[in-house]
Protein backbone atom coordinates (compact mmCIF):
# COMPACT_ATOMS: atom_id res chain seq x y z
CA UNK A 1 0.00 0.00 0.00
CA UNK A 2 1.07 3.54 -0.55
CA UNK A 3 1.41 4.92 2.49
CA UNK A 4 -0.11 8.36 1.80
CA UNK A 5 -3.42 6.62 0.67
CA UNK A 6 -3.20 4.68 4.28
CA UNK A 7 -5.83 6.59 7.31
CA UNK A 8 -5.65 5.97 10.81
CA UNK A 9 -8.77 7.54 12.68
CA UNK A 10 -9.00 7.99 16.49
CA UNK A 11 -11.70 8.17 18.94
CA UNK A 12 -11.03 10.42 21.53
CA UNK A 13 -12.49 9.91 25.60
CA UNK A 14 -10.35 7.10 27.02
CA UNK A 15 -7.85 7.25 23.75
CA UNK A 16 -6.17 10.77 22.62
CA UNK A 17 -7.79 12.20 25.44
CA UNK A 18 -8.02 10.84 29.40
CA UNK A 19 -11.62 9.73 30.79
CA UNK A 20 -11.70 8.54 34.15
CA UNK A 21 -15.23 9.06 35.31
CA UNK A 22 -14.69 7.52 38.65
CA UNK A 23 -12.49 9.98 39.89
CA UNK A 24 -14.01 12.70 38.36
CA UNK A 25 -17.29 12.17 40.32
CA UNK A 26 -15.33 11.98 43.40
CA UNK A 27 -13.35 14.86 42.81
CA UNK A 28 -16.46 17.07 41.77
CA UNK A 29 -19.20 15.45 43.67
CA UNK A 30 -17.75 13.63 46.82
CA UNK A 31 -20.89 13.87 48.66
CA UNK A 32 -22.63 12.02 45.97
CA UNK A 33 -19.56 9.63 45.35
CA UNK A 34 -17.33 9.24 48.33
CA UNK A 35 -15.42 6.37 47.60
CA UNK A 36 -14.85 4.47 44.45
CA UNK A 37 -18.03 1.89 44.94
CA UNK A 38 -20.33 5.03 45.36
CA UNK A 39 -18.15 6.80 42.18
CA UNK A 40 -18.61 3.28 40.09
CA UNK A 41 -22.77 3.32 40.99
CA UNK A 42 -22.80 7.29 39.88
CA UNK A 43 -21.60 6.88 36.67
CA UNK A 44 -23.98 4.26 35.55
CA UNK A 45 -26.65 5.94 37.11
CA UNK A 46 -25.45 9.32 35.27
CA UNK A 47 -24.10 8.25 31.94
CA UNK A 48 -26.16 5.07 31.47
CA UNK A 49 -23.18 3.30 29.59
CA UNK A 50 -23.61 5.77 26.75
CA UNK A 51 -26.28 3.88 25.27
CA UNK A 52 -28.12 4.97 22.23
CA UNK A 53 -31.43 6.28 24.02
CA UNK A 54 -29.69 7.36 27.09
CA UNK A 55 -29.79 10.95 28.26
CA UNK A 56 -26.42 11.71 27.89
CA UNK A 57 -25.97 9.99 23.96
CA UNK A 58 -29.12 12.82 23.11
CA UNK A 59 -26.31 15.27 24.26
CA UNK A 60 -23.56 13.37 22.61
CA UNK A 61 -26.18 13.94 19.37
CA UNK A 62 -26.76 17.87 20.13
CA UNK A 63 -30.79 16.92 20.70
CA UNK A 64 -30.64 18.21 24.54
CA UNK A 65 -28.22 21.05 25.66
CA UNK A 66 -26.13 20.78 29.35
CA UNK A 67 -29.76 22.78 30.90
CA UNK A 68 -31.99 20.00 29.99
CA UNK A 69 -29.13 17.45 30.23
CA UNK A 70 -28.73 18.30 33.93
CA UNK A 71 -32.36 18.53 34.68
CA UNK A 72 -33.06 15.38 33.12
CA UNK A 73 -30.42 13.26 34.68
CA UNK A 74 -30.88 15.02 38.18
CA UNK A 75 -34.83 13.84 38.29
CA UNK A 76 -33.98 10.55 37.27
CA UNK A 77 -31.61 9.99 39.94
CA UNK A 78 -32.80 12.03 42.46
CA UNK A 79 -30.10 14.52 43.17
CA UNK A 80 -29.76 18.29 43.07
CA UNK A 81 -29.53 19.79 39.73
CA UNK A 82 -26.48 22.09 41.02
CA UNK A 83 -24.78 19.02 41.48
CA UNK A 84 -25.30 17.09 38.09
CA UNK A 85 -24.42 20.60 36.23
CA UNK A 86 -21.19 20.77 38.47
CA UNK A 87 -20.61 16.96 36.65
CA UNK A 88 -21.69 17.97 32.95
CA UNK A 89 -19.54 21.62 33.50
CA UNK A 90 -16.35 19.94 34.53
CA UNK A 91 -16.02 17.24 31.79
CA UNK A 92 -13.84 19.64 29.20
CA UNK A 93 -11.26 20.30 32.36
CA UNK A 94 -11.16 16.71 32.74
CA UNK A 95 -10.03 15.35 29.22
CA UNK A 96 -6.64 16.14 29.18
CA UNK A 97 -4.24 14.76 26.62
CA UNK A 98 -2.52 11.22 27.07
CA UNK A 99 0.98 11.51 26.35
CA UNK A 100 1.29 7.92 25.18
CA UNK A 101 -1.32 8.48 23.05
CA UNK A 102 0.39 11.55 21.90
CA UNK A 103 3.48 9.87 21.28
CA UNK A 104 1.67 7.29 18.89
CA UNK A 105 -0.26 9.97 17.09
CA UNK A 106 2.94 11.75 16.15
CA UNK A 107 4.68 8.33 15.06
CA UNK A 108 2.16 7.72 12.92
CA UNK A 109 1.98 11.45 11.13
CA UNK A 110 5.69 10.89 10.74
CA UNK A 111 5.05 7.66 8.69
CA UNK A 112 2.91 9.70 6.07
CA UNK A 113 -0.40 7.96 7.18
CA UNK A 114 -3.90 10.32 7.23
CA UNK A 115 -4.70 11.15 10.48
CA UNK A 116 -8.83 11.68 11.34
CA UNK A 117 -11.14 11.29 14.21
CA UNK A 118 -14.51 10.02 15.19
CA UNK A 119 -15.63 10.83 18.14
CA UNK A 120 -19.11 10.68 20.25
CA UNK A 121 -18.70 14.37 21.28
CA UNK A 122 -21.46 16.95 22.12
CA UNK A 123 -20.42 20.20 20.32
CA UNK A 124 -19.75 22.35 23.71
CA UNK A 125 -16.89 19.48 24.86
CA UNK A 126 -16.06 19.47 20.98
CA UNK A 127 -15.85 23.16 20.94
CA UNK A 128 -13.64 23.24 24.25
CA UNK A 129 -11.27 20.70 22.98
CA UNK A 130 -10.27 22.55 19.30
CA UNK A 131 -9.43 25.55 21.44
CA UNK A 132 -7.77 24.12 24.04
CA UNK A 133 -5.58 21.66 21.80
CA UNK A 134 -3.07 23.03 19.49
CA UNK A 135 -2.08 19.34 17.90
CA UNK A 136 -5.69 18.92 16.93
CA UNK A 137 -4.44 20.47 13.46
CA UNK A 138 -2.28 17.72 12.78
CA UNK A 139 -5.66 15.81 12.28
CA UNK A 140 -6.91 16.45 8.40
CA UNK A 141 -10.37 16.42 9.24
CA UNK A 142 -12.65 14.54 11.66
CA UNK A 143 -16.19 14.24 12.94
CA UNK A 144 -17.54 14.91 16.40
CA UNK A 145 -21.27 13.19 17.35
CA UNK A 146 -22.72 16.45 18.18
CA UNK A 147 -22.19 18.22 14.72
CA UNK A 148 -23.62 15.74 12.58
CA UNK A 149 -26.55 14.38 14.56
CA UNK A 150 -24.92 10.83 14.27
CA UNK A 151 -23.24 8.51 16.83
CA UNK A 152 -21.32 5.43 16.63
CA UNK A 153 -21.85 2.35 16.31
CA UNK A 154 -24.60 3.32 13.83
CA UNK A 155 -23.53 2.42 10.13
CA UNK A 156 -24.46 6.12 9.11
CA UNK A 157 -21.26 7.73 10.55
CA UNK A 158 -19.19 5.26 9.40
CA UNK A 159 -20.57 6.14 6.04
CA UNK A 160 -20.25 9.36 6.58
CA UNK A 161 -16.34 9.42 7.43
CA UNK A 162 -15.88 7.50 4.63
CA UNK A 163 -17.88 10.22 2.01
CA UNK A 164 -15.88 12.95 3.79
CA UNK A 165 -13.00 11.95 4.79
CA UNK A 166 -12.19 10.15 0.73
CA UNK A 167 -11.66 6.92 2.51
CA UNK A 168 -10.45 3.51 1.15
CA UNK A 169 -11.91 1.05 3.84
CA UNK A 170 -9.41 -1.52 3.14
CA UNK A 171 -6.61 1.34 3.70
CA UNK A 172 -8.45 2.35 6.70
CA UNK A 173 -7.67 1.66 10.58
CA UNK A 174 -9.83 2.62 13.62
CA UNK A 175 -8.74 2.83 16.77
CA UNK A 176 -11.24 2.90 19.99
CA UNK A 177 -11.90 1.75 23.10
CA UNK A 178 -15.53 0.17 22.86
CA UNK A 179 -15.99 -2.90 21.93
CA UNK A 180 -18.82 -2.06 20.05
CA UNK A 181 -17.78 0.21 17.72
CA UNK A 182 -14.88 -1.90 16.44
CA UNK A 183 -17.06 -4.50 15.64
CA UNK A 184 -19.31 -2.21 14.06
CA UNK A 185 -15.80 -0.21 12.56
CA UNK A 186 -15.08 -3.48 11.03
CA UNK A 187 -18.50 -4.54 9.83
CA UNK A 188 -18.36 -1.64 7.60
CA UNK A 189 -14.94 -3.08 6.09
CA UNK A 190 -12.43 -0.82 8.45
CA UNK A 191 -9.80 -2.89 10.08
CA UNK A 192 -9.49 -1.83 13.91
CA UNK A 193 -7.40 -2.01 16.65
CA UNK A 194 -9.24 -1.53 20.26
CA UNK A 195 -7.48 0.50 22.48
CA UNK A 196 -6.56 -0.81 25.88
CA UNK A 197 -3.27 1.54 26.07
CA UNK A 198 -1.12 3.06 23.68
CA UNK A 199 1.93 0.91 24.34
CA UNK A 200 -0.50 -2.20 23.09
CA UNK A 201 -2.09 -0.48 19.98
CA UNK A 202 1.34 0.41 18.98
CA UNK A 203 2.13 -3.54 18.66
CA UNK A 204 -0.44 -4.28 16.88
CA UNK A 205 -0.05 -1.42 14.10
CA UNK A 206 3.67 -2.77 14.21
CA UNK A 207 2.48 -6.37 13.31
CA UNK A 208 0.54 -5.59 10.95
CA UNK A 209 2.52 -3.06 9.11
CA UNK A 210 1.28 0.56 9.56
CA UNK A 211 4.12 1.03 11.68
CA UNK A 212 7.69 0.19 11.61
CA UNK A 213 9.36 -1.70 14.55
Amino acid sequence: MNGVERSVIFDFGAVLFQWRPFELLQQVVPELAPNESAAKDLAARIFESFTPQSDWAQFDLGQVDEVALAQRIAHRIAAPVSQVRAVIDAIPGHLQPQRPTLDLLEQLRVAGHRLYFLSNMPKPYADALERDNAFLRHFEDGIFSGRVGLMKPAREIFELADRRFGLDPSKTVFIDDHVGNIQAAQQHGWQAVHFTDAPAVKVQLQATGWLVS
